[in-house]
Formats: structure tokens, C-alpha cells, sequence
């Protein structure tokens, strides 16, 4: 459709939108959609508007009643927080966030105009930053805990190792468990002061393949033997300004935690994929300008999923699905990431878990085709 859709609005206008806009007629067929609707829906306006509103979104969706309820009045509406699915999103795609503006085109006909916001970005990045709050609470604990509790801790640790040297030989288990136990408290004290390091870490140009493939082959040869890895990299990827130990520890961690969860699933596979993303800018703390965030890392794997309660504060500390987890290595995570001015987000259905990783690229590095990755 190359006309103008409505009086003094040219179709040129629709597609310079980043956000999804569709124009259905009174029949709720689809006459117009623009680039970005493209490519949300995965498919061309000749694919597309050969089908109806209702046969484009899901069944039940309050979309098409929304439409239909804007055609009879005559006046725009809006929904938030809306659901979408779609057949066009494929098997196992997820659902989108969005929130729905619902106009007329005009007042003498039953054409409507659909416009979609999607929210999950805005509201992941919200959630992160409110992590973020978090671990810095945690800054506070570790201090605390390290100069109240771990100087008597060791004298009680002392005090136990000579008990295990002048108790009875059946009480010598008993003297053991509560030096093991202070050992524990104190590796938890350990890892909770890493929240306190504020000094400026060293970075450079880093090629993350190098770093995935290394944190790849560390978990081969272990809690990862028995899983197929699935890589889709971009070979143009520019480097990230990082720390390269750090980045190493970070996907470590995701891909460690992707294979315990697979560890009772059959045919457990886990994809990583990288992607160049422009267009992603957020304000990061200590940055008075607003940065780019166009790499995209993203640890996926097929296990039982993680509980939707626990989404939302997923990378707080002490959060864990573990029987016997501390809660601290997804909080540390999302401590490196943002110490380098990046983001981390979650979903998670049955089937489908993802961990999507956006860091800045190193300055004045572009994507160029002579990126070299690393070796398979």
C-alpha cells in the first residue's frame, strides 16, 4: 500500500516508526503494515495482508476486541500489558509484551490503526537497575560481616581443631562438622565481600567468541559432558571493552547454571548466539551521557524452566533455585555486567530458558567482516 493510508498521512511516515503499526479495514483484514510490523510479525505485507486481525494475533486476545470496540465508537484506546501471540512468531518464539494504541483513520469508515509498544525491554533493564539497588545493599552486609563475624569465627574454628585432637574418637565427627561449617560461613563471607570491591578494573578490547569459547571448554570436560552446545555467532561482532577474567566468570556462571538445570532433561542442549543490536541505549550509573548497547550474548537452554515468582528478582542476593545454593553467583553476575556498563535480563517458560547479556562495544571499534572469531 504506497498511497496515503489517511488524509495528510504518508505510508513514508508509518515506516520511519521503530514501533509495529498495522491498519486493519472494517472487515479487520490487514491493509497496511509498515517495516517494523514486517518485521515483528516475521513476514511481508503481501504475506501478511492476506490475513485477518484474527488470524494474525492468538485466539483470545483482547487485541481484536480492542479493535473492534475503537471501529464502533470512533475513538482511540489503548490496552497495557498486553500478551501477544501470534502463529507468524513461530513454535517455541515467545510471547511479546506489548502495549496496544488503538486509533480510527478517520470518521467515515471502520479503518483502524494498531500501533504496539513493546515493554520487555524497558521493563527488564527497570528490573535490573532495581538489582543493581540491590547489590549494593549487599556492598553494606559485607563490610559488616567481615570485621563482626570472621575474626570469631577463627578463633571457634581453632577451638574446634583442637577438639578433633582430645575428644573421644565417636565425638572427633561432631568437632569436624563445626569446623566445616565455619569454613562454609566463612567462603560465604568471602564471596559476599566481592560486592564491596569498588576499584576500577582493567580493561580492552576483548573478543568475546574467545572468551565463550573458553568458558565452553572448561565445562566439557565437566557438569557440561553430556550436553550439546549449539553456536550462531556473528562473525562481525566488534570487541567488548572488558576484563576478560571477569567476562570469563560471568559466562561461566550462566552456562554452569544452564547445565545443572538440564541435568534430568533428555536431549539437553545449550545454544549460545551472539548478534550485533543497534538502536539499545540506556543511562548506566557514573555515564552522563546515554551509552549503546549493540552487543547481544544470549545463553539459552531447553530445561524445566525457572519458577515465575522468582523471575523478577532473579539477580538479587541470596535469590537461588539451588537446594544448597547461596543465592550470590547471579547477583555477582549482574555486578560484573553492570561494572562494565552493561545489562542483563531473563525469561523463562518450560522448554525455554534465556539469558540475554548487552554490552557496550569497545570505543571507536565498528563491526567489520575482518573480525576474526574464535576457532571451533
Amino acid at each position: 500500500m504506497n498511497e496515503i493510508v489517511a488524509p495528510g498521512l504518508s505510508t513514508s511516515v508509518l515506516q520511519a516508526l521503530p514501533q509495529p503499526v498495522i491498519v486493519i479495514d472494517e472487515d479487520r483484514m490487514v491493509i497496511f503494515v509498515n517495516y517494523a510490523a514486517e518485521s515483528f510479525f516475521g513476514a511481508s505485507l503481501s504475506v501478511l495482508s492476506r490475513q485477518r486481525l484474527d488470524d494474525l494475533i492468538a485466539f483470545g486476545s483482547p487485541i481484536v476486541g480492542l479493535a473492534q470496540a475503537v471501529a464502533e465508537r470512533r475513538a482511540p484506546m489503548t490496552e497495557y500489558r498486553v500478551r501477544v501471540g501470534s502463529v507468524r512468531f513461530g513454535d517455541g518464539a515467545d510471547d511479546r509484551i506489548v502495549d496496544v494504541f488503538a486509533s480510527p483513520i478517520s470518521d467515515l469508515d471502520a479503518r483502524v490503526a494498531l500501533l504496539f509498544q513493546e515493554r520487555t525491554m524497558a521493563d527488564k533493564i527497570d528490573r535490573q537497575l532495581v538489582s543493581r539497588g540491590a547489590a549494593r545493599s549487599v556492598t553494606g552486609l559485607a563490610s559488616m560481616l567481615a570485621h563482626e563475624i570472621k575474626n570469631p569465627l577463627s578463633g571457634i574454628r581453632g577451638a574446634a581443631q583442637l577438639l578433633e585432637q582430645s575428644v573421644a574418637p565417636d565425638e572427633v565427627p561432631l568437632a569436624r562438622l563445626v569446623r566445616e561449617e565455619v569454613d562454609r560461613i566463612v567462603t560465604l563471607i568471602d564471596r559476599v565481600e566481592v560486592f564491596g570491591d569498588d576499584r576500577p578494573i582493567e580493561r580492552e578490547p576483548i573478543n568475546i567468541h574467545v572468551v565463550l569459547d573458553r568458558v565452553k571448554l572448561l565445562l566439557k570436560s565437566g557438569v557440561a559432558r553430556n550436553i550439546t552446545f549449539t553456536e550462531d555467532y556473528d562473525p562481525s561482532l566488534p570487541p567488548v571493552f572488558g576484563n576478560r577474567d571477569q567476562l570469563i566468570q560471568v559466562f561461566l556462571n550462566l552456562v554452569k547454571n544452564a547445565a545443572e538445570a538440564l541435568e534430568r532433561t533428555p536431549k539437553a542442549e545449550i545454544r549460545i548466539s551472539t548478534a550485533f543490536r543497534p538502536g539499545i541505549r540506556i543511562a548506566v550509573q557514573g555515564v552522563s551521557a546515554r551509552i549503546s548497547l549493540p552487543l547481544e550474548i544470549v545463553i539459552e537452554d531447553n530445561g524445566p524452566g525457572i519458577p515465575p515468582d522468582l523471575l523478577p528478582i532473579l539477580f538479587d542476593p541470596f535469590v537461588t533455585t539451588k537446594a544448597n545454593g547461596s543465592g550470590l553467583g547471579l547477583a555477582l553476575v549482574a555486578k560484573i555486567v553492570g561494572d562494565h556498563g552493561g545489562v542483563i535480563d531473563s525469561d523463562s517458560r518450560p522448554g525455554r530458558t534465556r539469558f540475554r547479556v548487552l554490552l557496550p562495544v569497545a570505543q571507536g571499534l565498528k563491526p567489520t567482516k575482518k573480525t576474526e572469531v574464535a576457532a571451533q
